[in-house]
């Protein structure tokens, strides 16, 4: 490979100007048509039905209907939802709306998770931190062995401005560099599919859009980095060591990180109406969206896991305390307020979760992802409910918009009377 070449190098590789802008258009790769439009007809017509499996312990029927509607009016095929009261597993279901032919979505088959796999690795890097392996004050600049040539201030990004979004990167300004793989493979001259470590030399060679803890902005790329510090500390791949550090203790075993190009065991189909060129090598060919627009190896710890609703409800309960992952103070330092970036409403993101806190100690946090053919959100709310919802789609275009959290707020408040059973022990 050539030397290090900034954006606008990159831009001239491509005959492009202001790659800056050019690039997330370039990116996109879209062209006409629409890949459950092809299943539809190769089902001949046949009409959808549902098929809900699972278990949901007595007067939670209304759930039923909400994620029913839900689905059904946005022809949404698979859906899965997991509510946790108390620590109770009280509903975990399979929704499936599509031809009768169609696999069943069970509630143990696993989803994408997109950037709700953010907490999971926070939660990982605070355990480092509580094993005295890591300081939240050390720079991944250092860690890592980045440049630090084009922007002296990368030395100034830390462990814990990484975990919250406060280290300089901001997609809103500059491309994503985790999603850049056309503009570092052709500015490159290296064919795909790229490496973490080219997108990590691509970033490390531009100048970052803000002074690190300057301004609160989402940023993708820091948690690749977070990936390669786990990894670089241990000894471990990224994903082993939150097996066993993680979710071992938790008898979560179900979760795995996605591979690319399909579907894995066990696992729902994706489904989006853009083809697009593939990133995932240079042959050129046209792919649905969810199997070449991004590499999902390469976003293994931004966004990377497969899971089950119910394994993303345990997940939760690390912060509820009394678990062997993490102690009191290292769920107090995850839930603590930025240096910078708190909402005009009150809201901000810790470390991997966003949080809005009230009177008495009480928060609700939440996380969402979104990749094309994927859309997750996982709540726990103040009151000891906790839910995560899984679709095998986001919205596109005009789609309504995938406001299902709301949704089963209103929901919750029309259940009169709890169960107080269990299911838990019926899948861990």
């Amino acid at each position: 490979m050539g030397g290090a070449l900034s954006r606008r190098d990159f831009g001239k590789a491509l005959g492009l100007a202001g790659a800056g802008v050019a690039a997330p258009a370039l990116l996109a790769g879209c062209s006409s048509g629409s890949a459950r439009s092809a299943r539809a007809a190769a089902a001949n017509g046949a009409a959808n039905t549902w098929q809900v499996t699972g278990k949901a312990l007595a007067s939670l029927g209304a759930f039923d209907t909400t994620m029913k509607g839900f689905m059904q009016s946005r022809d949404i095929t698979c859906g899965q939802l997991a509510v946790v009261r108390n620590g109770k597993l009280v509903l975990s279901r399979g929704y499936t709306w599509n031809v009768s032919t169609a696999p069943v979505t069970q509630p143990t088959s696993l989803f994408r998770i997109a950037s709700v796999s953010k907490p999971i690795t926070a939660t990982a890097v605070l355990r480092l931190v509580q094993d005295g392996k890591l300081k939240l004050t050390d720079r991944p600049a250092t860690l890592l062995g980045l440049s630090t040539a084009a922007d002296p201030r990368l030395e100034d990004v830390t462990v814990l401005r990484l975990l919250q979004h406060l280290g300089g990167w901001d997609r809103e300004i500059s491309p994503d560099p985790v999603f850049a793989d056309w503009v570092i493979s052709q500015g490159y001259g290296k064919p795909l599919p790229i490496s973490q470590a080219d997108i990590m030399r691509y970033a490390s060679a531009q100048k970052l859009d803000h002074a690190p803890g300057s301004t609160y902005a989402y940023a993708n790329y820091g948690y690749t980095l977070l990936g390669q510090i786990i990894e670089k500390i241990t000894g471990q791949e990224y994903a082993d060591y939150v097996q066993r550090t993680v979710l071992a203790p938790l008898d979560i075993q179900r979760m795995r990180l996605g591979a690319s190009r399909a579907s894995g065991t066990g696992e729902v189909e994706y489904d989006s109406d853009r083809i697009v060129t593939t990133i995932l090598d240079s042959s050129g060919k046209k792919v649905p969206a969810p199997y070449g627009l991004f590499n999902l190896e390469n976003l293994d710890s931004a966004a990377g896991w497969t899971a089950t609703a119910m394994d993303l409800t345990r997940f939760v309960g690390v912060y509820e305390g009394g678990t062997s992952v993490l102690n009191t103070a290292s769920i107090e330092r995850a839930l603590a307020e930025p240096e910078t970036g708190v909402s005009a409403d009150g809201w901000y993101y810790g470390c991997g979760w966003q949080v809005r806190s009230y009177s008495g100690g009480r928060m609700n946090i939440w996380h969402s992802g979104s990749l094309a053919g994927t859309y997750s959100m996982l709540v726990r709310r103040t009151g000891g409910l906790t839910w995560a919802v899984l679709f095998n789609q986001r919205p596109e275009d005009d789609a309504p918009d995938y406001d299902i959290d709301t949704r089963l707020l209103e929901t919750s408040k029309t259940v009169q009377t709890w169960p107080t059973g269990d299911l838990t022990s019926t899948y861990f």
